[in-house]
């Protein structure tokens, strides 16, 4: 096996842990409702502390990436994450499963932005929408695990000893990265930066205009399908639809392999569609409009089968990874990086804010029974979010695609 090669499938197998982490309390609400008594906005906060950790941490890890490179930082840093989800395991309350959450934020939060970086450094320019696309979606098989898959070993093991066993697979990946793959380019700059040229960098970037012209709309898109992902499709299908648990379960694993075969066609297909006189930069948007429109037809309920619609966003929600293959189409290769962090910690603060807000919206109407709440709570919820996703699309669609900055 090349080393390439291994770089591809252990950054993957880092994403795909990561993305474990990020879902896993769909399986694990309902005992935590019942053993600790959380509310929806407790749940909502609780599972949100892991992408507020996730977000904290993207300053000094893109600096991170770019001093030391992306196998080093992921591996020790995923470490973290096994700690954290030791912590959770054996957390008898609120705090200390919120300390828990947090902790495996921090510890994931490069996975994602290490290997994009690691494939931008590792394989030409050309193929990286392909092998981006390929890394999300191996990565993003987490999605399918944590329905039907997870719902069944939940029927024989605790959620306490899933998270013991989550923490084992977690210091895994960092022995793959750390001892199974080497480094392939050097990088721009070894000099470690202080926190103030970290914090400098990460305002020289969000001070263009191309940074929020070619992010924002993918930012509020990729927050709002995570937030639902990794939480609220389940309440939503239980509460607004009143489908049986067992089709619940798996109509969330259909939306996370729809998620996995969004992000490989997407990368098999940009380029034939630039040849086609479309660039990237609108082939993205595109995609993102129809994640949009998506989103309208589950909300009017339209009267088709309701996999077809979560197969649709699931699969739109995926392409989101296109817009990675647009950022190295437009900012110098020395600061991908600190650009790829910037934008998760955009994102992962979005998420942050977008499953608490439901949480808070959800709890503004009575609940029918325990933990379940009028479907008009969740319409609501999701109405808000989606007039933010259209706002942000027209001013996507009105801005001139930005040109290659070639100082930064």
């Amino acid at each position: 096996m090349t080393n390439s090669t291994r770089i591809f499938l252990f950054f993957s197998f880092g994403y795909f842990v990561s993305y474990l982490y990020r879902g896993v309390n769909i399986g694990f609400s309902g005992f935590l409702i019942e053993e600790i008594g959380l509310s929806a906005a407790d749940l909502g906060l609780l599972t949100s502390l892991y992408f507020l950790g996730f977000a904290l941490t993207q300053i000094p890890a893109g600096a991170a990436l770019d001093t030391w490179g992306p196998r080093k930082v992921n591996g020790v840093l995923v470490l973290v994450a096994a700690v954290g989800s030791v912590i959770f395991a054996l957390s008898d309350t609120m705090w200390g499963l919120m300390l828990g959450r947090f902790v495996i934020g921090v510890g994931v939060a490069v996975c994602l932005g290490a290997a994009f970086q690691a494939m931008a450094l590792t394989f030409p320019t050309h193929r990286l929408p392909m092998i981006n696309g390929a890394v999300v979606a191996l990565g993003g098989l987490g999605g399918a695990v944590v329905g039907t898959p997870l719902s069944l070993v939940l029927d024989v093991i605790t959620w306490r000893t899933a998270s013991f066993l989550l923490a084992a697979l977690t210091v895994m990946v960092s022995l793959c990265l750390l001892f199974g793959a080497r480094d392939t380019a050097p990088l721009h700059n070894r000099k470690r930066p202080t926190m103030g040229d970290q914090l400098r960098g990460t305002w020289e970037i969000a001070r263009t205009r191309a940074f929020w012209q070619i992010l924002l709309f993918p930012s509020i898109v990729a927050g709002t399908f995570y937030a639902v992902q990794s939480l609220w499709v389940k309440p939503y299908l239980l509460d607004v639809n009143g489908l049986p648990g067992a089709t619940v379960d798996g109509l969330v694993s259909l939306l996370g392999f729809a998620a996995v075969f969004g992000s490989a066609a997407s990368g098999l297909v940009a380029r034939r569609v630039e040849r086609w006189g479309i660039s990237l930069y609108h082939f993205c948007g595109l995609l993102l409009a129809l994640f949009v429109l998506t989103e309208v037809l589950i909300l009017l309920d339209v009267p088709l089968p309701r996999a077809f619609f979560w197969i649709a966003y699931g699969f739109l929600g995926g392409t989101n990874a296109l817009i990675y293959a647009v950022l190295v189409e437009t900012f110098p290769r020395h600061t991908l990086g600190r650009v790829g962090t910037s934008f998760n910690m955009l994102v992962f603060f979005l998420i942050f804010l977008f499953q608490n807000a439901v949480g808070w919206v959800v709890e503004l109407w009575e609940p029918i029974s325990v933990g379940v709440y009028p479907a008009q709570a969740h319409i609501a919820a999701w109405t808000i979010l989606l007039a933010l996703q259209i706002g942000a699309g027209i001013w996507y669609f009105a801005s001139k695609q930005p040109k290659k900055l070639e100082h930064l």
